[in-house]
């Protein structure tokens, strides 16, 4: 067990990292933005803690997608191509990511991240409306984002479910509770799917997985509800900061053997992070201010 005696303090952390990541994921996608990070930073291996994540979030998506179907918003007779192709792009990256080392997944996961920060940070919060039309046919979306966003799934997946809400609501012209509700659809099939290749190479700690999922499943359902009720802005900020400041975590763990990083003091280190997420706040209040100027 990666998890000692000394330890069992980090198993209530994990729990709360399992409820907020699920809470998050299930309004508006991203939770592995928060739950793969912290794995990562108590020491867990990169693949042991992409099975570990891909474990505790299957359950955590699960019940936010039965919230959401239970509340009539998917229409399942429409779906069935997507499931097809993003099940084929999950298997071809759960499958490729078995043979990266270690070494190159610390180096890679950390820059994801941050591209897919600035992404969170600059994506508009409604990019549809009634006065717009669906830019592709459905089986034409399904055909291209299944098989990247299935693959990426497969292979990494933080994030996944923010560009699924940001595609649904471009592409297809879905408002932002449908296009969360198909997203946990295709989330929960990709999931499944790289869970049994993980599963398969041993590459799951099941103690701490149970103990995030048990805050997924709270989270889970706690998110769907405050989707439905339109809570998406309450968790946004809590969003950002919290990957903020994991992403920094990382990146500095990553790159700790450096010249550059091996002649910064501890004050000094601190400074460039307090820098850092302050101006991530900073672009985020600004973006939240133009985005209310346009929508009003």
């Amino acid at each position: 067990m990666l998890l000692e005696l000394s330890h069992h303090f980090l198993l209530p952390i994990l729990f709360i990292t399992g409820l907020t990541a699920g809470t998050v994921d299930a309004i508006a996608g991203g939770g592995g933005l928060i739950s793969l990070p912290i794995l990562l930073s108590v020491g867990i291996p990169p693949h042991l803690a992409l099975g570990t994540n891909k474990f505790q979030s299957t359950f955590g998506t699960s019940i936010a997608a039965y919230s959401y179907y239970r509340h009539g918003i998917i229409d399942k007779q429409k779906i069935l191509a997507g499931l097809i192709f993003t099940l084929l792009g999950a298997l071809i990256g759960a499958i490729s990511i078995q043979y990266l080392s270690g070494d190159i997944l610390k180096r890679i996961i950390p820059s994801i991240l941050l591209v897919v920060l600035i992404y969170t940070l600059f994506a508009p919060k409604k990019l549809s409306g009634s006065d717009l039309a669906p830019k592709l046919s459905e089986k034409t979306f399904y055909l291209i984002f299944g098989l990247a966003l299935g693959f990426y799934d497969g292979f990494l997946g933080p994030g996944v479910g923010s560009f699924w809400v940001f595609a649904f609501m471009f592409f297809l012209d879905f408002s932002l509770v449908k296009a969360t509700a198909y997203t946990k659809i295709f989330n929960l099939n990709t999931n499944i799917v790289a869970l049994i290749c993980f599963a398969l190479t041993q590459h799951i700690d099941y103690r701490i997985g149970i103990c995030m999922a048990a805050g997924q499943l709270i989270g889970g359902r706690l998110g769907a509800y405050l989707a439905i009720k339109k809570g998406a802005e309450l968790i946004r900020p809590l969003f950002v900061l919290v990957v903020s400041g994991t992403i920094v975590t990382l990146i500095y763990k990553s790159y700790a053997g450096s010249r550059m990083v091996e002649h910064f003091n501890m004050a000094t280190k601190i400074i460039f992070s307090l820098i850092l997420l302050t101006t991530i706040s900073m672009v985020y209040i600004w973006r939240t201010k133009k985005l209310n100027e346009v929508t009003s």
